[in-house]
């Protein structure tokens, strides 16, 4: 397994060691996740797809997974009695979601993880995804978060079925 997050705020890239941030309430069995529970679900999770900025990445992030240019209407419903739960609509959405075009960098580049979604059982946790870290580090709602550079190293060491590990 080329990449796995720890729980302790460690990395594995390809040999090398970097930091991240997880979630701020730390990590979960998944059978155990729960909605806002700001915990990172334990398990391995299989990157789905990369999400980017096309007014940051003109010409999308190097990689060999699939990609998706994301647009200012884009969501993800994090509603556990919604139809489209775990999944991403469009903007406006009658439910809650997460907004997927930000103000901040933070979405700038998403890997959309395996999580809960084949198919998504209502409240075991939505968006799992590994993206950019805010300064400093800080806990996430149960993502993994990587700098900018770390980020693009894995998009571009990453082949299709690749995962990402959560691990103790």
């Amino acid at each position: 397994m080329p990449f796995r997050a720890h729980a302790d705020g460690r990395f594995e890239l390809e040999g090398r060691v970097v930091r991240c941030a997880i979630g701020k309430a730390g990590v979960i069995a998944a059978a155990d996740k729960r909605e806002g529970d700001n915990r990172s679900p334990l398990g391995v999770w299989v990157m789905r797809e990369v999400w980017y900025r096309p007014d940051v990445y003109p010409e999308g992030p190097q990689t060999a997974l699939p990609r998706r240019a994301t647009r200012p209407d884009d969501g993800w419903c994090d509603t556990p009695g919604d139809p489209r739960y775990n999944r991403p609509v469009t903007l406006p959405y009658p439910a809650s979601v997460e907004r997927m075009w930000r103000d901040d960098d933070v979405y700038d580049l998403v890997v959309i993880l395996g999580h809960n979604d084949d198919p998504p059982v209502p409240g075991l946790g939505s968006a799992i995804f590994m993206h950019l870290a805010r300064e400093g580090y800080p806990g996430t709602e149960g993502c993994v978060a990587l700098a900018r550079a770390d980020i693009e190293a894995v998009l571009a060491a990453a082949k299709p079925g690749d995962a990402v590990e959560i691990a103790l």
